[in-house]
C-alpha cells in the first residue's frame, strides 16, 4: 500500500483545513518545496499536492498563480512522483500539469459536472494518469472544494466513473479531514468492493494502526492512503508510515 504525504496550497504556502473549512487554516510552511524535500528524504515516492485555491474558486488558475508556482519548484526540488489535483477543470489544464511535469492528477466537481470529460481524459492521458475524487459527507458525494453537494452516494458515481473508464479513486470521508479522528476503514473498503476501483484512502489518518487497518483491506481494492495533519503534527512518522503501508514492519 502506498502512503502519499499531502502537501495542500493555498496563496503558494503548505496549509491544512480542518473538514475543508478554508476558514479554518493552519500554516504549516511558506516554502512547500521544503516541505516536499522532508518527505522525500524520508522515504516518500509520491506527493499528493492539492491546489486548495482552485478546488475552492472552481478554476485552475492562470500559469503565475502562487500555487503553480509552488508546484513547479515541488517538481524542481524532488524526483519522485507526484499526484495533483484542485481546480482542474479542461484538458487544456491537464496538458499543461502534465507538461509541467506533473504524474497523475486528480478530478473532482468534473467527476460530477462534466463526466464525458472524465472520459476523455482516461482516453487522452491514460486510465493511470487521471484519478477521480469521491470525497463525500454524510453519504453524499461533495464538490467545489467540498462546499457543494451532490445527488450521488460514492458508490453511485464511482460506477458511473469505472463505465467511462477510470480505474482509481481517491476517498475521503470529509468530515473526519484534518481531524486525525481516525480514518473510515468500512466505507473505504465497501467503495472498492462495490464498484472495483483501486481507492486511495484520505481523512482522518491519525495512527500507524489507520494504516495497518487498511493495509487489510488491499485485498478488496484499498491501494494506498494519504496522510496530511499527523504528519504536520508529528503524530505519525512518515519513514515508519511507509514501512507499515509496504508490509515492512519488524
Amino acid at each position: 500500500m502506498i502512503v502519499y504525504p499531502a502537501i495542500d496550497l493555498r496563496k503558494g504556502r503548505c496549509v491544512r483545513l480542518f473538514q475543508g473549512d478554508p476558514g479554518k487554516e493552519t500554516v504549516f510552511c511558506d516554502e512547500p518545496a521544503e516541505m516536499a524535500r522532508r518527505w522525500v528524504m524520508a522515504g516518500a515516492f509520491w506527493l499528493h499536492v492539492v491546489n486548495l485555491d482552485g478546488a475552492l474558486t472552481s478554476r485552475l488558475g492562470s500559469a503565475h498563480a502562487p500555487n503553480l508556482r509552488a508546484l513547479e519548484e515541488i517538481l524542481q526540488a524532488v524526483d519522485v512522483w507526484v499526484q495533483f489535483g484542485g481546480g482542474i477543470r479542461s484538458l487544456e489544464d491537464m496538458e499543461l500539469l502534465f507538461e509541467k511535469g506533473v504524474d497523475r492528477l486528480v478530478l473532482g466537481t468534473s467527476a460530477v459536472r462534466r463526466p464525458a470529460l472524465v472520459e476523455r481524459a482516461v482516453r487522452e492521458f491514460g486510465a493511470e494518469r487521471i484519478v477521480v475524487s469521491l470525497d463525500a459527507r454524510e453519504g453524499k458525494v461533495v464538490t467545489h472544494g467540498w462546499q457543494k453537494t451532490s445527488a450521488f452516494s460514492p458508490v453511485e458515481l464511482g460506477r458511473r466513473m469505472a463505465e467511462r473508464g477510470v480505474i482509481r479513486c481517491l476517498y475521503t470521508d470529509v468530515t473526519r479531514d484534518g481531524t486525525m479522528a481516525g480514518v473510515n476503514v468500512e466505507a473505504t473498503a465497501e467503495l472498492a468492493r462495490q464498484t472495483g476501483l483501486k481507492v486511495i484512502a484520505s481523512g482522518g489518518i491519525s495512527s500507524l494502526d489507520d494504516l495497518r487497518a487498511l493495509r487489510e483491506h488491499e485485498g478488496d481494492g484499498i491501494e494506498g492512503a494519504i496522510i496530511g495533519s499527523a504528519l504536520y503534527t508529528g503524530a505519525i512518522d512518515l519513514t515508519q508510515a511507509i514501512r507499515v503501508g509496504l508490509g515492512l514492519e519488524d
